[in-house]
């Protein structure tokens, strides 16, 4: 399924489920410490669907605020994992690398980009948590020659097959904001994708982490049953 009725997606919208909304709901974030699920966890700890906000990590952190849980995990180890994620109610996945923090390392690269959303979707179905939100790419397909999104395109694959009650698949193209990690070249092309944006097709046109993380948001909050999948004109809808 590639998307559902955007015709709702708008800021006046509701959600069906507003009997649940100061209800005690716990959101799980693999990936919090990056450009999209650092804009995901303030959005989340201001909004009033979620009571607490779990950080599963791989190093400590410095984070404190009343909704929050720090989790940390050795992704390698499947109950560290799990037990990370017992109570979840959403999973929300914005875990990420680059060939240069990796080294080159493509195994390396698999563990982080696959293997952690893949083993977190799979933990969360085996603890009774039947929604996840995650950043994907445009062009992921796990028939591409080109490593990165014929990687994406796999978690995809997989991810269809865990079955979880509701998956929304984020697609952005360049990400525009603020990281903390310098990438010199990312930075070049978000210059270069801003001046060429009106010519673009729309699903290509740069898109701001914050926009992504609000649309995971508002989609979870939705609640629709399925496997969905969001590219630009979606996920501006959905971020309202």
């Amino acid at each position: 399924m590639s998307g559902c009725d955007l015709s709702r997606y708008t800021s006046g919208h509701k959600c069906n489920n507003t009997s649940k909304i100061m209800s005690e709901k716990t959101a799980a974030i693999v990936g919090s410490t990056g450009m999209i699920g650092a804009y995901l966890t303030e959005m989340l700890l201001k909004d009033d669907y979620f009571s607490t906000v779990r950080l599963i990590v791989r190093r400590p952190i410095e984070k404190s605020h009343p909704k929050i849980e720090i989790k940390l995990v050795d992704f390698n180890d499947a109950e560290s994992l799990k037990l990370a994620l017992e109570g979840t109610d959403a999973l929300f996945c914005c875990i990420g690398t680059t060939n240069k923090n990796v080294k080159g390392d493509k195994e390396l690269y698999r563990k982080i980009d696959y293997d952690i959303p893949v083993n977190s979707a799979r933990f969360a179905k085996e603890v009774g948590c039947e929604t996840m939100a995650i950043v994907s790419a445009i062009g992921a397909n796990s028939k591409s020659g080109t490593f990165y999104l014929k990687l994406k395109g796999e978690v995809e694959d997989k991810l269809q097959t865990i079955g979880l009650r509701s998956v929304y698949i984020m697609q952005p193209c360049m990400l525009l904001g603020d990281r903390k990690e310098n990438r010199p070249l990312e930075r070049v092309l978000q210059v270069a994708s801003k001046v060429v944006a009106g010519i673009l097709p729309a699903k290509y046109k740069p898109i701001h982490g914050k926009t992504v993380a609000a649309a995971m948001l508002n989609v979870v909050k939705l609640g629709e049953s399925g496997f969905f999948k969001y590219t630009y004109k979606e996920i501006m809808s959905l971020a309202g």
